[in-house]
Protein backbone atom coordinates (compact mmCIF):
# COMPACT_ATOMS: atom_id res chain seq x y z
CA UNK A 1 0.00 0.00 0.00
CA UNK A 2 1.39 3.18 -0.86
CA UNK A 3 2.46 5.23 2.20
CA UNK A 4 -0.03 8.27 3.78
CA UNK A 5 1.25 11.14 4.07
CA UNK A 6 -1.48 12.68 6.59
CA UNK A 7 -2.36 10.90 9.49
CA UNK A 8 -5.25 11.65 12.17
CA UNK A 9 -5.83 10.81 15.77
CA UNK A 10 -8.34 8.13 17.33
CA UNK A 11 -9.38 9.88 20.53
CA UNK A 12 -10.99 8.64 23.37
CA UNK A 13 -14.24 10.25 23.76
CA UNK A 14 -14.14 10.53 27.80
CA UNK A 15 -11.02 12.17 27.95
CA UNK A 16 -9.95 13.39 24.64
CA UNK A 17 -6.78 11.72 25.27
CA UNK A 18 -5.47 9.96 21.48
CA UNK A 19 -5.37 6.32 21.55
CA UNK A 20 -3.34 6.12 18.48
CA UNK A 21 -2.78 7.41 15.43
CA UNK A 22 -3.63 6.19 12.08
CA UNK A 23 -3.34 7.41 8.26
CA UNK A 24 -5.64 9.06 5.97
CA UNK A 25 -5.69 6.46 2.79
CA UNK A 26 -6.41 8.13 -0.05
CA UNK A 27 -8.23 6.99 -3.43
CA UNK A 28 -4.73 5.69 -4.51
CA UNK A 29 -4.50 3.61 -1.30
CA UNK A 30 -7.81 2.75 -1.64
CA UNK A 31 -7.20 1.02 -5.01
CA UNK A 32 -3.62 -0.42 -4.46
CA UNK A 33 -5.58 -2.51 -1.18
CA UNK A 34 -8.70 -3.99 -3.33
CA UNK A 35 -6.45 -5.01 -6.12
CA UNK A 36 -4.62 -7.06 -3.37
CA UNK A 37 -8.02 -7.79 -2.69
CA UNK A 38 -9.22 -9.44 -5.82
CA UNK A 39 -5.66 -11.04 -6.58
CA UNK A 40 -6.66 -12.67 -3.24
CA UNK A 41 -9.73 -13.56 -3.75
CA UNK A 42 -9.01 -16.45 -6.33
CA UNK A 43 -7.08 -18.31 -4.13
CA UNK A 44 -9.37 -17.59 -1.05
CA UNK A 45 -12.50 -19.05 -3.26
CA UNK A 46 -10.14 -22.02 -4.16
CA UNK A 47 -9.14 -23.25 -0.99
CA UNK A 48 -12.54 -25.08 -0.77
CA UNK A 49 -15.75 -24.85 1.96
CA UNK A 50 -13.58 -27.21 4.40
CA UNK A 51 -10.36 -25.16 4.67
CA UNK A 52 -12.32 -22.05 4.96
CA UNK A 53 -13.85 -23.14 7.72
CA UNK A 54 -10.76 -24.33 9.61
CA UNK A 55 -8.84 -21.05 8.83
CA UNK A 56 -12.27 -18.94 10.11
CA UNK A 57 -12.96 -20.81 13.19
CA UNK A 58 -8.81 -20.24 14.13
CA UNK A 59 -9.36 -16.64 13.63
CA UNK A 60 -12.52 -16.95 15.85
CA UNK A 61 -10.07 -18.50 18.35
CA UNK A 62 -7.91 -15.75 18.18
CA UNK A 63 -10.06 -13.34 19.07
CA UNK A 64 -11.26 -15.08 21.69
CA UNK A 65 -8.29 -15.25 22.81
CA UNK A 66 -7.82 -11.53 22.68
CA UNK A 67 -11.60 -10.32 24.37
CA UNK A 68 -10.20 -8.67 26.63
CA UNK A 69 -7.65 -6.99 24.68
CA UNK A 70 -9.70 -6.02 22.04
CA UNK A 71 -12.42 -4.48 24.31
CA UNK A 72 -10.42 -2.35 25.92
CA UNK A 73 -9.20 -0.99 22.83
CA UNK A 74 -13.17 -0.77 22.11
CA UNK A 75 -13.53 0.74 25.60
CA UNK A 76 -10.45 3.57 24.62
CA UNK A 77 -12.13 4.34 21.11
CA UNK A 78 -15.61 4.92 22.39
CA UNK A 79 -15.85 5.22 26.11
CA UNK A 80 -18.47 2.27 26.56
CA UNK A 81 -17.71 -0.04 29.79
CA UNK A 82 -15.28 -2.13 29.67
CA UNK A 83 -17.80 -5.32 30.62
CA UNK A 84 -20.36 -3.80 27.41
CA UNK A 85 -16.98 -3.82 25.11
CA UNK A 86 -16.15 -7.50 26.60
CA UNK A 87 -20.07 -8.49 25.52
CA UNK A 88 -19.74 -7.10 22.46
CA UNK A 89 -16.70 -8.96 21.28
CA UNK A 90 -18.25 -12.30 22.97
CA UNK A 91 -21.15 -11.49 20.09
CA UNK A 92 -18.67 -10.76 17.26
CA UNK A 93 -17.45 -14.27 18.17
CA UNK A 94 -20.67 -15.73 17.89
CA UNK A 95 -21.09 -14.93 14.38
CA UNK A 96 -17.90 -15.66 13.50
CA UNK A 97 -18.34 -19.07 14.42
CA UNK A 98 -22.19 -19.57 12.83
CA UNK A 99 -20.91 -18.38 9.74
CA UNK A 100 -17.97 -20.13 9.72
CA UNK A 101 -20.17 -23.17 10.43
CA UNK A 102 -22.40 -23.04 8.54
CA UNK A 103 -21.27 -21.70 5.04
CA UNK A 104 -21.35 -24.60 3.01
CA UNK A 105 -24.64 -25.97 4.44
CA UNK A 106 -26.52 -22.59 3.18
CA UNK A 107 -24.15 -22.49 -0.08
CA UNK A 108 -23.47 -25.51 -1.32
CA UNK A 109 -24.46 -27.35 -4.74
CA UNK A 110 -27.60 -28.68 -4.20
CA UNK A 111 -30.13 -30.47 -6.60
CA UNK A 112 -32.95 -29.16 -7.55
CA UNK A 113 -36.05 -31.13 -8.90
CA UNK A 114 -36.43 -29.96 -12.41
CA UNK A 115 -40.18 -30.79 -13.35
CA UNK A 116 -42.10 -32.93 -15.69
CA UNK A 117 -40.86 -30.29 -18.29
CA UNK A 118 -37.59 -30.96 -17.51
CA UNK A 119 -37.20 -34.59 -16.29
CA UNK A 120 -34.43 -35.14 -18.80
CA UNK A 121 -31.96 -32.51 -17.02
CA UNK A 122 -30.26 -32.88 -13.60
CA UNK A 123 -30.43 -29.09 -12.12
CA UNK A 124 -27.99 -27.72 -9.87
CA UNK A 125 -27.89 -24.35 -7.86
CA UNK A 126 -24.64 -23.24 -6.78
CA UNK A 127 -23.88 -19.92 -4.66
CA UNK A 128 -20.74 -18.06 -5.98
CA UNK A 129 -18.40 -15.69 -4.25
CA UNK A 130 -18.61 -12.49 -5.57
CA UNK A 131 -15.44 -11.79 -5.37
CA UNK A 132 -14.17 -8.40 -3.22
CA UNK A 133 -17.05 -6.82 -0.82
CA UNK A 134 -16.19 -3.43 0.61
CA UNK A 135 -17.05 -3.10 4.19
CA UNK A 136 -17.91 0.41 5.48
CA UNK A 137 -18.51 0.09 9.46
CA UNK A 138 -20.16 2.29 12.46
CA UNK A 139 -18.24 3.33 15.08
CA UNK A 140 -20.91 2.67 18.21
CA UNK A 141 -20.64 -1.12 17.79
CA UNK A 142 -17.08 -1.26 16.31
CA UNK A 143 -16.03 -4.89 15.88
CA UNK A 144 -19.79 -6.60 16.07
CA UNK A 145 -21.58 -5.21 13.38
CA UNK A 146 -19.23 -5.23 10.74
CA UNK A 147 -18.49 -8.72 11.74
CA UNK A 148 -21.96 -9.07 10.07
CA UNK A 149 -20.59 -8.09 7.16
CA UNK A 150 -16.69 -9.04 7.00
CA UNK A 151 -17.37 -13.13 8.95
CA UNK A 152 -20.20 -13.63 6.35
CA UNK A 153 -18.16 -12.02 3.17
CA UNK A 154 -15.48 -14.31 4.02
CA UNK A 155 -17.39 -17.35 4.67
CA UNK A 156 -18.98 -17.33 0.99
CA UNK A 157 -15.65 -17.20 -0.29
CA UNK A 158 -15.23 -12.98 -0.15
CA UNK A 159 -11.99 -10.94 0.62
CA UNK A 160 -13.04 -7.94 2.11
CA UNK A 161 -11.72 -4.43 2.54
CA UNK A 162 -12.69 -2.50 5.63
CA UNK A 163 -13.29 0.84 6.39
CA UNK A 164 -14.14 1.12 10.06
CA UNK A 165 -15.46 4.41 11.69
CA UNK A 166 -12.83 7.65 11.53
CA UNK A 167 -13.95 7.19 15.18
CA UNK A 168 -12.69 3.52 15.73
CA UNK A 169 -10.12 2.61 13.23
CA UNK A 170 -7.94 1.19 15.93
CA UNK A 171 -10.43 -2.17 16.27
CA UNK A 172 -10.43 -2.73 12.50
CA UNK A 173 -6.79 -2.10 12.18
CA UNK A 174 -6.41 -4.89 15.62
CA UNK A 175 -9.05 -7.33 13.59
CA UNK A 176 -7.16 -7.25 10.36
CA UNK A 177 -4.07 -8.16 12.25
CA UNK A 178 -5.13 -11.03 13.78
CA UNK A 179 -6.83 -12.87 10.81
CA UNK A 180 -3.16 -12.11 8.87
CA UNK A 181 -1.69 -13.76 11.33
CA UNK A 182 -3.80 -16.88 10.71
CA UNK A 183 -3.91 -16.47 7.13
CA UNK A 184 -0.59 -15.21 6.17
CA UNK A 185 -0.70 -15.88 2.44
CA UNK A 186 -2.69 -13.59 1.26
CA UNK A 187 -4.61 -10.35 2.74
CA UNK A 188 -8.13 -11.86 2.96
CA UNK A 189 -9.29 -9.36 5.14
CA UNK A 190 -7.50 -5.32 4.99
CA UNK A 191 -8.35 -2.19 6.67
CA UNK A 192 -8.16 1.11 4.87
CA UNK A 193 -8.71 4.20 7.49
CA UNK A 194 -9.69 7.89 7.19
CA UNK A 195 -12.95 10.03 6.50
CA UNK A 196 -15.82 9.99 4.38
CA UNK A 197 -13.46 10.48 1.27
CA UNK A 198 -12.16 6.75 2.06
CA UNK A 199 -15.16 5.25 2.36
CA UNK A 200 -16.83 7.15 -0.77
CA UNK A 201 -13.40 6.04 -2.57
CA UNK A 202 -13.94 2.63 -1.54
CA UNK A 203 -17.90 2.53 -2.97
CA UNK A 204 -16.62 3.66 -6.03
CA UNK A 205 -14.09 1.61 -6.86
CA UNK A 206 -14.79 -0.60 -9.83
CA UNK A 207 -12.91 -3.20 -8.36
CA UNK A 208 -15.73 -3.90 -5.73
CA UNK A 209 -18.61 -6.50 -6.03
CA UNK A 210 -20.60 -5.56 -3.18
CA UNK A 211 -20.69 -2.77 -0.34
CA UNK A 212 -21.76 -3.38 3.16
CA UNK A 213 -22.65 -0.44 4.73
CA UNK A 214 -23.90 0.62 8.36
CA UNK A 215 -24.69 3.99 9.07
CA UNK A 216 -27.10 7.14 8.80
CA UNK A 217 -29.70 7.14 6.15
CA UNK A 218 -28.08 10.42 5.21
CA UNK A 219 -24.75 8.98 4.47
CA UNK A 220 -26.28 5.94 3.20
CA UNK A 221 -28.00 7.92 0.01
CA UNK A 222 -24.30 9.32 -0.45
CA UNK A 223 -22.90 5.59 -0.52
CA UNK A 224 -25.54 4.46 -2.72
CA UNK A 225 -24.86 7.30 -5.42
CA UNK A 226 -21.19 6.25 -5.37
CA UNK A 227 -21.83 2.52 -5.99
CA UNK A 228 -24.30 3.89 -8.54
CA UNK A 229 -21.16 4.47 -10.72
CA UNK A 230 -20.64 0.80 -11.25
CA UNK A 231 -23.78 -0.68 -10.76
CA UNK A 232 -22.22 -1.84 -7.28
CA UNK A 233 -25.00 -3.52 -5.18
CA UNK A 234 -25.13 -2.41 -1.97
CA UNK A 235 -26.74 -3.85 1.45
CA UNK A 236 -27.26 -1.11 4.01
CA UNK A 237 -28.45 -0.97 7.62
CA UNK A 238 -29.11 3.05 8.01
CA UNK A 239 -30.62 2.74 11.90
CA UNK A 240 -33.47 2.96 13.38
CA UNK A 241 -36.59 4.47 15.53
CA UNK A 242 -37.23 1.49 17.44
CA UNK A 243 -40.35 0.87 19.87
CA UNK A 244 -41.16 -1.01 22.76
CA UNK A 245 -44.94 -2.02 23.34
CA UNK A 246 -46.12 -2.93 26.74
CA UNK A 247 -49.21 -4.59 27.18
CA UNK A 248 -51.70 -4.46 29.54
CA UNK A 249 -50.99 -8.31 30.90
CA UNK A 250 -46.94 -7.51 30.77
CA UNK A 251 -44.11 -8.42 33.61
CA UNK A 252 -44.01 -5.16 34.27
CA UNK A 253 -40.98 -5.20 36.11
CA UNK A 254 -38.88 -7.28 33.28
CA UNK A 255 -40.68 -4.29 30.42
CA UNK A 256 -39.27 -1.41 32.77
CA UNK A 257 -35.94 -3.34 32.71
CA UNK A 258 -35.22 -4.15 29.18
CA UNK A 259 -36.94 -1.18 28.15
CA UNK A 260 -34.62 0.90 29.94
CA UNK A 261 -31.10 -1.31 28.84
CA UNK A 262 -32.59 -0.95 25.34
CA UNK A 263 -32.56 2.74 25.74
CA UNK A 264 -29.44 3.33 27.74
CA UNK A 265 -26.87 1.14 27.23
CA UNK A 266 -24.07 1.99 25.34
CA UNK A 267 -25.40 5.71 26.02
CA UNK A 268 -28.62 4.91 23.64
CA UNK A 269 -26.19 4.81 20.56
CA UNK A 270 -27.62 1.39 19.30
CA UNK A 271 -29.22 1.45 15.84
CA UNK A 272 -32.00 -1.47 17.55
CA UNK A 273 -32.05 0.37 20.62
CA UNK A 274 -35.63 2.01 22.22
CA UNK A 275 -36.38 4.94 21.41
CA UNK A 276 -40.13 5.34 22.04
CA UNK A 277 -42.74 2.98 24.67
CA UNK A 278 -45.77 2.67 23.91
CA UNK A 279 -48.06 1.31 27.11
CA UNK A 280 -51.76 -0.12 27.39
CA UNK A 281 -54.05 2.26 29.55
CA UNK A 282 -54.26 0.04 32.25
CA UNK A 283 -51.00 -0.32 33.12
CA UNK A 284 -49.46 3.36 32.46
CA UNK A 285 -49.28 4.86 35.54
CA UNK A 286 -47.69 1.69 37.06
CA UNK A 287 -44.97 1.39 34.24
CA UNK A 288 -44.07 4.93 34.08
CA UNK A 289 -43.40 4.79 38.06
CA UNK A 290 -40.85 1.62 37.84
CA UNK A 291 -39.03 2.84 34.58
CA UNK A 292 -38.28 6.42 36.17
CA UNK A 293 -37.32 4.84 39.85
CA UNK A 294 -35.05 2.98 37.84
CA UNK A 295 -33.76 5.59 34.97
CA UNK A 296 -32.98 7.89 38.25
CA UNK A 297 -30.14 5.28 39.44
CA UNK A 298 -28.29 5.34 36.22
CA UNK A 299 -25.13 7.37 36.22
CA UNK A 300 -22.60 7.92 33.00
CA UNK A 301 -19.23 8.30 32.85
CA UNK A 302 -15.69 6.33 32.50
CA UNK A 303 -14.86 5.41 35.48
CA UNK A 304 -15.26 1.26 36.59
CA UNK A 305 -19.51 2.28 38.59
CA UNK A 306 -20.37 4.34 35.90
CA UNK A 307 -23.22 2.30 34.02
CA UNK A 308 -22.36 4.16 30.22
CA UNK A 309 -19.96 5.93 28.49
CA UNK A 310 -20.14 9.54 26.59
CA UNK A 311 -21.24 10.12 23.33
CA UNK A 312 -18.63 9.28 21.09
CA UNK A 313 -19.59 11.31 18.07
CA UNK A 314 -19.36 14.88 19.45
CA UNK A 315 -22.01 16.33 16.68
CA UNK A 316 -24.64 14.02 18.19
CA UNK A 317 -24.87 15.69 21.64
CA UNK A 318 -26.82 18.31 19.55
CA UNK A 319 -28.97 15.93 18.11
CA UNK A 320 -29.82 14.99 21.36
CA UNK A 321 -30.15 18.65 23.10
CA UNK A 322 -32.55 19.79 19.82
CA UNK A 323 -34.67 16.30 20.18
CA UNK A 324 -34.99 17.15 23.96
CA UNK A 325 -35.92 21.07 23.32
CA UNK A 326 -38.27 20.28 20.22
CA UNK A 327 -39.88 18.06 22.89
CA UNK A 328 -40.40 20.18 25.74
CA UNK A 329 -41.41 23.20 23.69
CA UNK A 330 -44.13 21.37 22.19
CA UNK A 331 -45.50 20.37 25.99
CA UNK A 332 -44.00 17.48 26.90
CA UNK A 333 -43.14 16.70 30.40
CA UNK A 334 -39.64 15.76 31.64
CA UNK A 335 -40.08 12.90 34.41
CA UNK A 336 -36.39 12.24 34.30
CA UNK A 337 -33.53 14.75 33.32
CA UNK A 338 -34.16 17.29 30.91
CA UNK A 339 -32.20 19.52 28.27
CA UNK A 340 -29.87 20.40 31.11
CA UNK A 341 -28.63 16.60 31.09
CA UNK A 342 -26.72 17.07 28.43
CA UNK A 343 -23.42 17.41 30.16
CA UNK A 344 -20.79 17.33 27.54
CA UNK A 345 -19.30 14.92 26.63
CA UNK A 346 -22.11 12.83 28.66
CA UNK A 347 -25.86 12.65 28.86
CA UNK A 348 -27.78 11.57 31.73
CA UNK A 349 -30.61 9.87 31.52
CA UNK A 350 -34.02 11.66 30.10
CA UNK A 351 -37.37 10.42 30.18
CA UNK A 352 -40.37 12.30 28.28
CA UNK A 353 -43.89 12.25 28.99
CA UNK A 354 -46.97 13.62 26.54
CA UNK A 355 -44.03 14.17 23.91
CA UNK A 356 -46.36 15.05 20.45
CA UNK A 357 -45.81 12.47 17.76
CA UNK A 358 -44.78 15.25 15.22
CA UNK A 359 -41.58 16.15 17.49
CA UNK A 360 -38.53 15.24 16.48
CA UNK A 361 -38.15 13.13 19.99
CA UNK A 362 -40.49 10.88 17.70
CA UNK A 363 -40.04 10.98 14.04
CA UNK A 364 -36.21 10.95 14.23
CA UNK A 365 -33.53 8.90 15.21
CA UNK A 366 -32.40 10.43 18.74
CA UNK A 367 -28.74 8.22 19.29
CA UNK A 368 -28.95 8.88 23.01
CA UNK A 369 -30.14 8.38 26.44
CA UNK A 370 -33.68 9.30 26.12
CA UNK A 371 -36.92 7.76 25.69
CA UNK A 372 -40.38 8.66 25.20
CA UNK A 373 -42.92 7.26 27.04
CA UNK A 374 -46.43 7.10 25.35
CA UNK A 375 -50.21 6.31 26.65
CA UNK A 376 -52.38 4.35 24.47
CA UNK A 377 -55.89 2.32 24.29
CA UNK A 378 -54.28 -0.79 23.37
CA UNK A 379 -52.09 -3.04 21.63
CA UNK A 380 -53.52 -2.05 18.19
CA UNK A 381 -53.40 1.34 18.54
CA UNK A 382 -49.24 1.07 20.21
CA UNK A 383 -48.90 -0.90 16.51
CA UNK A 384 -50.40 1.75 14.49
CA UNK A 385 -47.91 4.65 16.33
CA UNK A 386 -45.08 2.05 15.66
CA UNK A 387 -45.34 2.26 12.10
CA UNK A 388 -46.15 5.91 11.42
CA UNK A 389 -42.30 6.68 11.67
CA UNK A 390 -40.40 5.55 8.69
CA UNK A 391 -37.74 3.87 9.97
CA UNK A 392 -38.30 0.30 10.43
CA UNK A 393 -35.67 -1.50 11.81
CA UNK A 394 -36.63 -3.78 14.97
CA UNK A 395 -39.03 -3.91 17.83
CA UNK A 396 -39.84 -5.03 21.71
CA UNK A 397 -43.14 -6.48 22.91
CA UNK A 398 -43.93 -7.34 26.60
CA UNK A 399 -46.99 -9.40 26.80
CA UNK A 400 -48.39 -11.84 28.58
CA UNK A 401 -50.54 -13.35 25.69
CA UNK A 402 -48.83 -14.99 23.37
CA UNK A 403 -50.98 -15.08 20.65
CA UNK A 404 -51.28 -11.26 21.36
CA UNK A 405 -47.89 -10.85 20.80
CA UNK A 406 -47.12 -12.88 18.03
CA UNK A 407 -50.00 -11.22 16.33
CA UNK A 408 -48.44 -7.68 16.72
CA UNK A 409 -45.11 -8.77 15.89
CA UNK A 410 -46.47 -9.64 12.75
CA UNK A 411 -48.28 -5.97 12.24
CA UNK A 412 -45.16 -3.92 13.53
CA UNK A 413 -43.36 -2.76 10.54
CA UNK A 414 -39.49 -3.97 11.23
CA UNK A 415 -36.71 -6.43 9.66
CA UNK A 416 -36.90 -7.85 13.34
CA UNK A 417 -38.95 -7.93 16.48
CA UNK A 418 -38.30 -9.48 20.10
CA UNK A 419 -40.54 -10.62 22.57
CA UNK A 420 -40.92 -10.26 26.28
CA UNK A 421 -37.01 -9.46 25.70
CA UNK A 422 -34.66 -6.93 24.42
CA UNK A 423 -33.17 -7.26 21.01
CA UNK A 424 -32.46 -11.22 21.46
CA UNK A 425 -32.76 -11.92 17.50
CA UNK A 426 -29.31 -10.02 17.11
CA UNK A 427 -27.33 -12.84 19.56
CA UNK A 428 -29.34 -15.69 17.31
CA UNK A 429 -26.65 -16.33 14.62
CA UNK A 430 -29.12 -18.63 12.06
CA UNK A 431 -31.04 -14.80 11.98
CA UNK A 432 -31.35 -12.75 9.63
CA UNK A 433 -30.78 -8.59 10.45
CA UNK A 434 -31.47 -5.48 9.13
CA UNK A 435 -34.53 -3.42 8.08
CA UNK A 436 -36.99 -1.91 5.86
CA UNK A 437 -38.17 1.83 4.79
CA UNK A 438 -35.56 4.15 6.15
CA UNK A 439 -33.52 1.68 8.21
CA UNK A 440 -32.32 0.04 4.50
CA UNK A 441 -32.36 -2.82 2.72
CA UNK A 442 -30.51 -6.37 2.35
CA UNK A 443 -29.34 -8.56 5.36
CA UNK A 444 -26.44 -9.73 7.38
CA UNK A 445 -26.57 -12.99 9.59
CA UNK A 446 -27.98 -16.62 9.24
CA UNK A 447 -28.47 -17.93 6.16
CA UNK A 448 -29.75 -14.45 4.34
CA UNK A 449 -26.41 -12.88 5.36
CA UNK A 450 -24.75 -15.42 3.90
CA UNK A 451 -26.31 -15.49 0.76
CA UNK A 452 -26.64 -11.55 0.43
CA UNK A 453 -22.92 -11.95 -0.74
CA UNK A 454 -22.98 -14.29 -3.27
CA UNK A 455 -24.18 -15.02 -7.17
CA UNK A 456 -26.99 -17.60 -7.34
CA UNK A 457 -25.63 -19.74 -10.28
CA UNK A 458 -28.51 -22.01 -11.89
CA UNK A 459 -26.99 -25.23 -14.05
CA UNK A 460 -28.75 -27.58 -15.93
CA UNK A 461 -27.18 -30.60 -17.44
CA UNK A 462 -29.21 -32.86 -20.09
CA UNK A 463 -29.06 -36.51 -18.75
CA UNK A 464 -31.16 -38.05 -22.44
CA UNK A 465 -32.81 -36.51 -24.95
CA UNK A 466 -36.70 -36.37 -24.98
CA UNK A 467 -38.57 -38.04 -27.82
CA UNK A 468 -39.31 -34.49 -28.53
CA UNK A 469 -37.54 -31.52 -28.98
CA UNK A 470 -39.43 -28.42 -28.61
CA UNK A 471 -36.53 -25.88 -28.71
CA UNK A 472 -36.04 -26.94 -32.55
CA UNK A 473 -36.78 -25.92 -35.61
CA UNK A 474 -37.34 -29.37 -36.36
CA UNK A 475 -40.37 -29.33 -34.04
CA UNK A 476 -43.16 -31.03 -35.54
CA UNK A 477 -47.10 -30.39 -35.11
CA UNK A 478 -47.34 -33.50 -33.29
CA UNK A 479 -44.96 -32.87 -30.56
CA UNK A 480 -46.72 -29.10 -30.04
CA UNK A 481 -50.21 -31.48 -29.40
CA UNK A 482 -48.48 -34.04 -27.11
CA UNK A 483 -47.16 -30.55 -25.25
CA UNK A 484 -50.77 -28.66 -25.12
CA UNK A 485 -52.15 -32.41 -24.19
CA UNK A 486 -49.68 -32.46 -21.27
CA UNK A 487 -50.39 -29.03 -19.86
CA UNK A 488 -54.22 -29.78 -20.11
CA UNK A 489 -53.38 -32.76 -17.85
CA UNK A 490 -50.96 -31.04 -15.18
CA UNK A 491 -52.44 -27.71 -15.00
CA UNK A 492 -56.00 -27.16 -16.25
CA UNK A 493 -57.96 -28.72 -13.52
CA UNK A 494 -60.07 -26.39 -11.51
CA UNK A 495 -59.80 -26.62 -8.07
CA UNK A 496 -62.02 -26.25 -5.06
CA UNK A 497 -62.35 -24.43 -1.71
Amino acid sequence: MSVATETFPSLNPATGEPVAEHPVHDEKAVAEAVGRAREAADWWAALGWRERRLRLLNVKGALARNINRMAELIRQETGKPLADAQIEVVLAITQLDWAARNAQKVLGPRTVFPGLTALNHKCVLEYRPLGVVGVIGPWNYPIFTPMGSIAYALAAGNTVVFKPSEFTPGVGVFFAELVAGVVPEHQVLQVVTGFGPTGAALASSPGVDKIAFTGSSRTAKRVMAACAQNLTPLVAECGGKDSCIVDSDADLEAAADAALWGAMANAGQTCIGVERIYVVEDVYDTFLKTITDRARDLRPGFDREAVYGPITMPGQLDVIEGHIKDALAKGATAVVGGAESVRRPYVEPVVLTDVPDDSTAVCEETFGPTITVHKVKDLQEAVEKTNRVGFSLAGTIFSGSRSRAMDAARQVRSGMTSINAFAAFATVGALPFGGVGESGFGRIHGADGLREFTSPKAITRQRFALPMNLSSFDRTDKDMARLLQTVAMLHAKRYKR
